[in-house]
C-alpha cells in the first residue's frame, strides 16, 4: 500500500465506503461513495477517523452495523489465541457460556464466530452447498473438533439473514458502481434442467452487466438471477430485465444485450455431437436431445414448439439492441456441420465408446502418460464439468488419437478398436476443427473478451474451411461452410462489427478488403454514439484584471484557441498509426484525449461481450448440482448462492 501511517490505515479500513480526494494540511478530504447521487465530500484529521465513522452511523446505519460487526477481527481472532477463555461482552450482552472442560463459547459478536461463520457462508457459496449443510452431525462434529467454543449457526439464520446481508451488500456496492458508468451492455442467460420440478420452476434467468470505468477497467456484475415459473414466456423474461434494470439505473444506458442465439434450446448444443462421455452427465442429455431431434423422424415436441416461438418473441422485443452470442454460435456451426455427415457421427460414438471403456478400465498412471497427470480421474468418471463443451471434448479426442495405438495395446477389447480409416477420418476432423476450436478458446477464458475478435475470425474461419484438404470429411467442410454463411456471414456487414474491429488497434483495417466502403461505416456509426467535443471557452471570472503583468503576457492570451478534430480527421490519424498489440482498453486509455470521439465509441463497443459463458460456468455446475438425486438446493436458496458466487470478488476480493 503506497500510503503508510493514518492514511494507510484509512484507506483499509474504509476502502469500499470512501475514495481519497486529497490531503490539505492535517486533513484528508474524501468522497462519500454511498451518498448517491451527491458523493458527499467530507473532512476528517489525518490522527483520527471519527468524522467518518459518524457520518456512517447517521447517513448509513446499516453498512456501518456491519463494519463494527467486522472491527478488527483478525487482529483480535489471533490475538486471543485458539484455547484463551473470552472475555465477557460489553455493552450488557450476555456473558460467554462455560461448557464441562472449561473452554468458552463464543458469543454471537465475537470476531473470531463472526469469522468463522462468514468462512463457513462462503464454502456454502463458492461450492453451491446447501445451507443445510450446517445442521449435519459430520460438520458440526468437525467444527467441534477445529474450535471449540464456536456456536454453530442454524440453517435459518445463513439463509435468511447472513446470505441476505451479503446480497444487500453486493447491490449497495453494484449500484454505486454502475452509475459512474457512461454506458453498460447486458447479457441475457436462461438455463433450464430437468433436474428442476416443473411444479416450482422451469429454470433461472441471469442478468449480467458490463461496464467500463472511467480508468477504462472493464468491469462485470451479476445484477440479479432469479426463478422461471414453468410458463415463462418472452414478455415475462422482459418485464424482469426492465425492473432489473431500473432498480440498478441503467435503463438509459444499455449499449446492447447479448443472449444466445437459440436460448431455449438444449445446453447440449454446446457438446461435440456424438461423442458421449460418460461421468458427466452428456449420455442422459444427449438422448433427451436426440429423442425430440427431426433428424431422427420424430415431431418436434409442444415444448420445442413453444421455445421456438418464444424465441422469435424475445428477438423481436429486443430490437436492435439484441445481438447473438459469438460463442454460441460457434457452437452450432460445429453441430450443424458435422451433423451432415452421418459417417462422422457414427465414428464419434464409437471413439467415444473406446474412450470411456479406456479410463473405466486403465490406471490413472497409465492413463496420465497419455491425458497427463490427474487430467482423468479413472472408473469411469470425468476430469471435470469442462468436457461437456464440444472444444474441450476435441482437445480430448486429440490425445487419444496421438496415443491411440499404446491404448489398443493395454486394452482388451479389439471391437472398440478403431480401424485406419475411423482414425484418419477423426485426425481429418481435429485438423478441419482446429480453427474453430483456437476461436472458441478466445472467447470463452475467465478473462472479458470484447466482440472484436468475431469479424476476423469469421474471415479466418472462411479462408480455412476454402483451404482445407480432405479426403473423408468433405461433408462435414461443406456442411461447416453452409452453417458460417447462415449463421455468421452478417458479422461481415454488420456496422457495429465493423466498428469494434477498426478501434481493436490490433485490427484497425489491415483484415479489409474495401477500405473506403468500411471507412464510411465506421464515420456513420461512430456519428450515431457520439456528442461533438468542444474545447472549453474562457471563464470571464478567470480572466485576470489588467495589469503590467498581464500587458507583459498578453501574447499568449491572442494564440488561437486549438480547434476539435471533427471525426475524419480523428479516424484518419488513427488508422495512420501502424496496428499494435497492445490491450484496447490501455490504448484508448492512453489515446482518449487525442481521439475524443473515438475513444467515446470505444468506450460502448468494448462492454459488448463475445459470450455469455461467465454466469453459465455456473448454471453449468448447478446442472450437476441439481440431479433428481442429489438436489437438496431450495430454488428460493439457490437464486441467491448463484447471484453471490457471481459477484464473490466484490465482497472478497
Amino acid at each position: 500500500m503506497k500510503r503508510k501511517g493514518k492514511i494507510g490505515f484509512f484507506a483499509w479500513r474504509f476502502r469500499r465506503h470512501f475514495t481519497i480526494q486529497e490531503e490539505r494540511g492535517n486533513n484528508i478530504y474524501v468522497q462519500c461513495n454511498l451518498c448517491l447521487p451527491t458523493m458527499k465530500v467530507l473532512s476528517t484529521p489525518k490522527s483520527s477517523c471519527s468524522n467518518l465513522k459518524k457520518h456512517m452511523d447517521r447517513k448509513h446505519q446499516a453498512m456501518y452495523d456491519e463494519f463494527v460487526r467486522k472491527k478488527d477481527v483478525k487482529r483480535e481472532t489471533y490475538a486471543s489465541g485458539p484455547m484463551q477463555t473470552c472475555a465477557h461482552v460489553s455493552g450488557g450482552s450476555r456473558t460467554a457460556t462455560q461448557t464441562g472442560a472449561g473452554t468458552a463459547k463464543f458469543h454471537r459478536s465475537d470476531p473470531r464466530q463472526s469469522l468463522i461463520s462468514e468462512t463457513i457462508a462462503k464454502m456454502i457459496i463458492l461450492d453451491l452447498q446447501p445451507v443445510q449443510i450446517v445442521e449435519n452431525k459430520g460438520f458440526r462434529e468437525l467444527l467441534q473438533l477445529l474450535e471449540p467454543r464456536y456456536v454453530p449457526e442454524p440453517s435459518h439464520y445463513v439463509q435468511q439473514q447472513l446470505l441476505p446481508t451479503y446480497a444487500y451488500q453486493v447491490q449497495l456496492a453494484t449500484k454505486v458502481a454502475l452509475s459512474g458508468a457512461e454506458s453498460c451492455s447486458v447479457t441475457l442467460d436462461l438455463w433450464r434442467s430437468n433436474a428442476v420440478s416443473v411444479n416450482t420452476t422451469s429454470g433461472y434467468l441471469g442478468v449480467t452487466c458490463h461496464f467500463i470505468t472511467t480508468d477504462w477497467q472493464i468491469k462485470s456484475a451479476l445484477l440479479a438471477c432469479f426463478p422461471l415459473p414453468s410458463n415463462t414466456d418472452s414478455q415475462r423474461i422482459l418485464t424482469e430485465y426492465e425492473e432489473i434494470s431500473r432498480g440498478h439505473g441503467i435503463s438509459g444506458k444499455v449499449f446492447r444485450i447479448v443472449v444466445d442465439p437459440s436460448p431455449y434450446e438444449s445446453r447440449s448444443a454446446l457438446r461435440l455431437p456424438g461423442f458421449y462421455l460418460h461421468g458427466n452427465g452428456d449420455v442422459e442429455d444427449e438422448e433427451e436431445e436426440d429423442s425430440s431431434d427431426e433428424e431422427n423422424g420424430t415431431v418436434l415436441s409442444t415444448e420445442a414448439v413453444s421455445g421456438a416461438e418464444n424465441e422469435s418473441s424475445l428477438n423481436h422485443c429486443l430490437g436492435r439492441c439484441k445481438i447473438d452470442c459469438f460463442a454460441h454460435s460457434l457452437a452450432q456451426c460445429i453441430r450443424e456441420g458435422i451433423r451432415s455427415s452421418s459417417q462422422i457421427s457414427m465414428t464419434l460414438t464409437k471413439a467415444a465408446c473406446f474412450y470411456n471403456y479406456v479410463i473405466a478400465t486403465v490406471t490413472p498412471e497409465k492413463l496420465g502418460q497419455v491425458f497427463g497427470p490427474g487430467s482423468v480421474l479413472g472408473n469411469g468418471q470425468g476430469s471435470s464439468g469442462s468436457d461437456r463443451h464440444w472444444n474441450a471434448q476435441l482437445k480430448t479426442m486429440r490425445q487419444m488419437l496421438e496415443s491411440v495405438d499404446f491404448l489398443e495395446d493395454i486394452v482388451d477389447r479389439n471391437d472398440l478398436a478403431l480401424n485406419g480409416v475411423e482414425k484418419a477420418m477423426l485426425r481429418e476432423l481435429v485438423e478441419i476443427l482446429e480453427p474453430f476450436e483456437e476461436a472458441t478458446d478466445m472467447v470463452q477464458g475467465d478473462k472479458h473478451v470484447s466482440i472484436s475478435l468475431a469479424l476476423p475470425s469469421v474471415l479466418g474461419l472462411r479462408k480455412h474451411l476454402a483451404e482445407v484438404v480432405t479426403h473423408h470429411c468433405m461433408a462435414v467442410v461443406t456442411g461447416l461452410s453452409q452453417a458460417l454463411d447462415q449463421r455468421l456471414a452478417g458479422i461481415l456487414e454488420d456496422p457495429l462489427y465493423v466498428t469494434a474491429t477498426t478501434l481493436d488497434p490490433q485490427f484497425k483495417l489491415s483484415w479489409s478488403s474495401d477500405r473506403d466502403w468500411h471507412k464510411q461505416v465506421l464515420l456513420e456509426e461512430v456519428g450515431k454514439h457520439t456528442q461533438p467535443v468542444n474545447p472549453p471557452e474562457p471563464s470571464s471570472e478567470a480572466q485576470p484584471c489588467p495589469s503590467k503583468h498581464s500587458r507583459l503576457f498578453s501574447f499568449i492570451k491572442q494564440r488561437p484557441t486549438t480547434q476539435a478534430k471533427s471525426m475524419e480527421q480523428e479516424l484518419s490519424a488513427y488508422l495512420h498509426e501502424e496496428p499494435t498489440d497492445e490491450d484496447p482498453l490501455q490504448y484508448w486509455k492512453r489515446k482518449s484525449i487525442d481521439f475524443p470521439l473515438l475513444s467515446q465509441v470505444a468506450k460502448k463497443v468494448f462492454t459488448v461481450p463475445a459470450t455469455t459463458t461467465t454466469v453459465e460456468r455456473i448454471f453449468s455446475l448447478v446442472g450437476k448440482t441439481l440431479r433428481p438425486e442429489r438436489c437438496r438446493l431450495l430454488p428460493k436458496n439457490l437464486d441467491t448462492l448463484i447471484y453471490l458466487k457471481a459477484n464473490y470478488s466484490i465482497l472478497w476480493s
